[in-house]
């Protein structure tokens, strides 16, 4: 008989491991890259595997500077496309110029996302369509443009970040929840639509990465106590969850298609 599981006390985070060029001649466009947060994480690590990188965002100057950030670690300055996802006219325009650029997009990371701490009773219907807009409708445009792109090259990754709050009760998070809900669904139904054509597509499912925003928009009480119960007892690096989004992109993940991979230290 076992007993109660104990989280570890928190120690040092490992250190990002070197590059092995797993994603060596890609392009690869990611939405909401700029800051300092998964998106930023994730093009960081794909152009230090050798992708060359598209970064899109909403907020142009944040945009900017990431595209320069990312410029100091790789052989050229990503492009940079400012993007809101909730319009369809902006979302096309982002893929028709980074395809215009590079001619095709191997991979395809949506990462755009929006949330909130409402409890239901109090949440208005403009808070909840808002959140669902950006978090699931917006991750529902770029997959369909990215599809339509790749169905008639026969080939092509699309990886949506997705959340563990899809399968776990947090209060005040019935809206970003159930998006992110949504958002597993899509990933599944999606990958069958397109299996046929050599595509797939896959959602990474953090439970808790701590980055500066976070920690401006969330308690630092909550966030002690999200990561007290981490296995590991400690938040993960944005760096951790970008790792998983480069190896689902690469060829190592080559038979995974409609899976949402936690990446989180402790079980749903």
């Amino acid at each position: 008989m076992t007993g109660p599981q104990v989280a570890v006390p928190a120690g040092p985070a490992p250190r990002p491991h070197p590059s092995h060029q797993l994603l060596a001649g890609r392009t690869v466009l990611i939405t909401a890259a700029a800051g300092t947060g998964i998106g930023f994480a994730a093009a960081r690590r794909c152009v230090e595997e050798g992708a060359r990188v598209i970064v899109s965002d909403k907020h142009e100057r944040r945009l900017d500077e990431a595209a320069d950030q990312l410029a100091a670690i790789g052989a050229e300055r990503p492009l940079a496309v400012p993007c809101d996802v909730t319009s369809q006219a902006q979302v096309q325009q982002l893929f028709d110029t980074a395809i215009a650029e590079y001619g095709q997009l191997d991979v395809v990371v949506n990462n755009a996302g929006l949330g909130g701490d409402t409890r239901l009773t109090e949440m208005t219907d403009e808070q909840w369509a808002t959140v669902l807009d950006v978090t699931l409708t917006g991750t529902f445009r770029c997959t369909r443009a990215a599809l339509l792109h790749m169905i008639p090259r026969g080939a092509g990754v699309v990886i949506n970040n997705a959340s563990v709050l899809g399968w776990r009760a947090q209060a005040g998070q019935a809206h970003y929840a159930a998006a992110k809900a949504g958002v597993m669904a899509l990933t599944r139904c999606a990958a069958m639509d397109v299996a046929e054509h050599g595509i797939r597509v896959n959602a990474v499912a953090p439970s808790l990465a701590v980055h500066p925003f976070l920690a401006k928009v969330t308690s630092e009480e909550l966030l002690t106590d999200l990561a007290s119960r981490e296995a590991f007892g400690r938040a993960a690096q944005t760096w951790e969850v970008a790792s998983v989004v480069a190896f689902l992109a690469s060829d190592y993940a080559s038979y995974l298609t409609g899976e949402v991979i936690s990446v989180s230290s402790q079980h749903p």
